[in-house]
């Protein structure tokens, strides 16, 4: 297993529709194993493809017990769809690809999702709680969406801003190096 590289915004990248997976093999698989590590790396709860720079429709999600354990119970899901939405609850988010920065956003307090598990057997999920949000946050990811999306105008332009002066000060750095 491997460390990826995760991308940040505002890369172009992570604004990409993501295309479906057409098979799944050990190649998949091994990415998805990737991804994991490196989501659990970062302390993440999920981690979607473009996340690591690629335009493919894959999400690993590993949602702790809701005692705060963290038990490793990975989900690997390939070509994911909502395909039913209930209710509507407020959360507090975060991103991997938009660190150090949290915000509260609406999302469906229900969802029902298809997808192909790593064997590429069909699986459905019934998921409420954070596994919901979740499930929501990383397949938005695979449409080109972020999280902040969800924010007004102003408090985007605002993070848009601040993250591309780090990006500059960060080339910098490595420039001068």
């Amino acid at each position: 297993m491997a460390l990826l590289e995760v991308v940040t915004f505002p890369d172009d990248r992570l604004r990409r529709k993501c295309r479906p997976l057409t098979t799944v093999d050990d190649k998949i698989r091994t990415l998805a194993s990737d991804m994991l590590e490196t989501m659990y790396d970062d302390e993440g709860i999920g981690l979607a493809a473009p996340q690591v720079g690629l335009d493919i429709r894959l999400v690993v999600i590993d949602i702790p017990a809701e005692d705060g354990t963290q038990k490793h119970n990975p989900l690997v899901l390939i070509n994911p769809e909502i395909i039913a939405r209930e209710g509507e609850v407020a959360s507090t988010e975060g991103c991997l690809s938009v660190p150090e920065y949290t915000a509260e956003v609406k999302r469906a307090e229900k969802v029902t999702v298809k997808a192909l598990d790593q064997n590429g057997v069909e699986q459905t999920y019934n998921a409420d709680g954070l596994f919901a949000i979740c499930l929501q946050h990383e397949i938005d990811h695979l449409d080109g969406k972020l999280f902040i999306d969800y924010l007004s105008t102003l408090k985007r332009n605002m993070l848009r801003k601040r993250y591309s002066k780090l990006k500059k000060e960060q080339q910098r750095a490595a420039a001068a190096r």
